[in-house]
């Protein structure tokens, strides 16, 4: 078992310097090729999706529930308490453990839609089996959003997942502790290019659906669904871009409930609509 470091020992903890700091931690993390896992549960899963751990930091009574991995860092585990912690990330780290990890290299839209993309020891689509239903996330912003969303389409069967250039990053911290690990379970890609990424979709053989909360849309569970499906969901205040919405083969919504529309309750936040749309996705699937 690895022995407890000096806490000024500042070098090798440098990866964990201000996890609360978005856009130092954004631009720190993009220079390294690293990211943060979270808690017992995530690391073990990050482990398994085959991502390499650069280090472990955690308190003393992490040692022994993560023992059988940290066995296997020698060099790469420090241990400190509590203060030391909170001291290095600006917050009090309640499941008491955090690995930095290495980022692997993300596969391309075509790839994954073509069924192309590798995912070493990763619990995803074995290579080959080309994605029939598709969750696409334009401009989301919340961190926390897009690793709920992740944890849905993951449960539900969505069998990989598309970001705009713009969309928040699965692999930021909040992201992969909201999704429970779900980030490491789902194939997803980035597009490289917004303005014709639906284009891109629908060369592979995609219907596009656009999901709005205009009533007057077509309801989800009355689409006739293609064989390939792609579900396009739009940013946390503003929904799906104007030009999305005119490209898409058809909008598509959740019907409300016409009472709650009359008191001013006419939509759902971007994550419960996520759930009930991917349900909906799987189950005409």
């Amino acid at each position: 078992m690895p022995e407890a470091i000096d806490p000024h020992l500042a070098g090798p903890l440098a990866d964990y310097a201000d996890l609360r700091d978005v856009e130092l931690r954004k631009s720190l993390e993009a220079e390294h090729g690293l990211f943060i896992a979270e808690g017992e549960k995530v690391i073990r899963r990050a482990v398994a999706a085959g991502y390499p751990v650069r280090s472990v930091l955690l308190t003393p009574r992490w040692a022994e529930p993560l023992a059988d991995l940290l066995d296997t860092l020698e060099g790469r585990v420090h241990i400190v308490d509590d203060a030391v912690v909170e001291g290095l990330t600006g917050f009090q780290v309640h499941r008491g453990a955090l690995a930095a990890m290495e980022r692997l290299p993300l596969p391309s839209v075509e790839e994954i839609l073509s069924g192309r993309a590798s995912f070493p020891e990763r619990a995803a689509p074995e290579p080959g089996i080309r994605p029939r239903r598709v969750l696409v996330l334009e401009d989301l912003v919340d961190h926390g959003n897009v690793g709920a969303i992740f944890r849905c389409a993951a449960a539900l069967g969505v069998e990989a997942v598309v970001l705009s250039p713009r969309c928040a990053d699965p692999l930021y911290r909040r992201s992969v502790k909201v999704s429970m690990g779900a980030v490491f379970a789902i194939p997803y890609a980035r597009m490289t290019d917004w303005y014709v990424g639906l284009a891109e979709l629908r060369e592979a053989g995609f219907q596009t659906l656009a999901l709005t909360p205009d009533q007057s849309a077509t309801p989800l569970d009355r689409v006739a669904m293609a064989d390939r499906v792609a579900l396009l969901l739009g940013s946390e205040g503003d929904g799906l871009s104007s030009r999305w919405l005119r490209e898409a083969d058809e909008p598509v919504c959740i019907p409300m409930s016409p009472t709650a529309m009359g008191l001013g309750v006419d939509s759902l936040n971007v994550v419960a609509a996520a759930a009930i749309a991917c349900h909906g996705l799987m189950r005409a699937g």
